[in-house]
């Protein structure tokens, strides 16, 4: 019974969240993304965080009653990724298969997807941000429930180190939904489809796999990490985010007002008369900045662990090289092609791809 309660965990947990998403008030905005065929902006009604606080205190309340163990998810952790894994297949074919054929083969359809932005209610759901809000709550429980493991097994001997990577991976998460605006200006919204990428990449890969480096080290006891290290840890994951929130705040503020300084740095821009791109501030670095950001914070949740010879610990780091790298290319081909001679200009102007003077 407790297996089969593991393995329909995530149905029930998601659906908690749908219905939380599209039951609590939210505030209404208007995002970057047009309307098919006008010029009408999209409207998103946006309450990650009240859900997620919604979600979380109600996780509490179950343990504290005793309903479920603190570390329940942790103990049901192969079931409830079977049940993850199945939903994001199930969500997956019911959102490709109603809709026109995009690409020459059902594979690759059903991979990225047919529909850009599919919304119920006029906004009031949106399944992009949905996805991403299910995501984040699912690897926030995930998260609570390792430590709570840990922290059960090990007592005063827990590592502090395991206890600060999940801090830091809760941090990712909330910043996450404090900034849920901002992310209606990134890549995803800008040129993504909703399929199996997103669907079951949202809420079985994400919540779990993100995860990966406190699974690999929830049995271990404390590595006794030196405290100078604690602290250049913290420098490499505080740099990542700096970074990667900074870039994309950038670029937020510069997209709703061209005119308006950011952090007192004034936009300077090159632009051929129609479009206009901003070389200045954290988007001079590189033309990918954040993209160094994301990898430096996985690096820093890496080794807070205190593990760096455990190998599965580097998969959550190098997921982002892989994903990131091979975006980066796909990015600049459709800025190509998008802006033609401004791009080669732009290029001139900021000459790395992702990492200053590197690449």
């Amino acid at each position: 019974m407790n297996k089969l309660a593991g393995l329909f965990a995530p149905f029930i947990i998601y659906f908690f969240i749908f219905l939380l998403n599209a039951l609590l008030p939210g505030r209404w905005v208007n995002g970057y993304i047009t309307r098919p065929g006008s010029d009408v902006k999209l409207r998103y009604r946006l309450n990650g965080l009240l859900v997620f606080n919604i979600v979380i205190i109600t996780w509490i309340v179950l343990c504290l009653a005793d309903v479920i163990e603190w570390d329940w998810l942790y103990q049901m952790r192969w079931y409830t990724l079977g049940g993850a894994i199945t939903f994001g297949l199930i969500f997956s074919l019911a959102i490709v298969l109603p809709f026109p054929q995009v690409k020459k083969s059902f594979l690759a359809d059903f991979y990225y997807g047919r529909i850009e932005n599919p919304q119920l209610w006029g906004g009031r759901i949106d399944f992009k941000m949905l996805l991403y809000l299910t995501g984040a709550i699912m690897l926030e429980l995930n998260v609570l429930n390792i430590a709570a493991y840990h922290y059960i097994k090990f007592g005063s001997f827990a590592s502090p180190g395991l206890i600060i990577s999940s801090a830091l991976l809760t941090w990712f998460v909330v910043d996450y939904l404090l900034f849920e605006e901002v992310h209606l200006y990134t890549y995803d919204f800008l040129a993504e489809r909703v399929g199996f990428k997103l669907g079951w990449g949202d809420t079985a890969f994400y919540p779990y796999f993100y995860a990966i480096p406190l699974w690999a080290t929830a049995e271990m006891p404390n590595p006794g990490t030196p405290a100078v290290l604690i602290i250049v840890y913290l420098l490499v994951f505080f740099s990542g985010w700096g970074l990667s929130r900074g870039a994309n705040m950038q670029k937020y503020t510069f997209k709703k007002n061209p005119y308006r300084p950011f952090l007192g740095l004034k936009p300077e821009v090159i632009s051929d008369g129609k479009n206009t791109l901003l070389v200045n501030g954290f988007w001079g670095l590189s033309r990918h900045i954040n993209y160094l950001g994301e990898i430096l914070m996985a690096t820093g949740i890496v080794l807070f662990t205190g593990y760096p010879s455990v190998l599965a610990v580097w998969l959550y780091p190098l997921y982002y090289v892989a994903l990131l790298i091979p975006r980066q290319i796909a990015d600049d081909k459709r800025c190509k092609s998008k802006y033609g001679a401004l791009w080669e200009q732009y290029i001139k102007k900021v000459p790395y791809r992702i990492i200053p003077y590197v690449y």
